[in-house]
């Protein structure tokens, strides 16, 4: 198994995906956003390249949703510190 046929990662693309096109942004406007080509979204979202960690909370951040809403249902969870 290659590390982007992973179904974990393979959910968190697709949920990147799905929450940039149902905020109608495309390709082009989200890597003018973050300062990249086109290309480097089409290689994000078609498993040709991987995401790290800064370059995922960027792109959440341009796209206005927390990290929570890109990650897989497995590893959704909230830490809860004692106050």
């Amino acid at each position: 198994m290659t590390p982007t046929s992973d179904h974990r990662y393979i959910e968190f693309i697709s949920n990147l995906r799905g929450i940039r096109r149902r905020l109608g942004i495309s390709q082009k406007d989200l890597s003018l956003r973050l300062g990249k080509p086109q290309s480097f979204i089409s290689k994000i979202e078609t498993g040709e390249r991987r995401v790290d960690l800064i370059e995922t909370l960027s792109i959440c951040e341009v796209l206005g949703v927390t990290l929570d809403a890109v990650l897989p249902v497995e590893f959704r969870f909230i830490l809860k510190f004692d106050k």
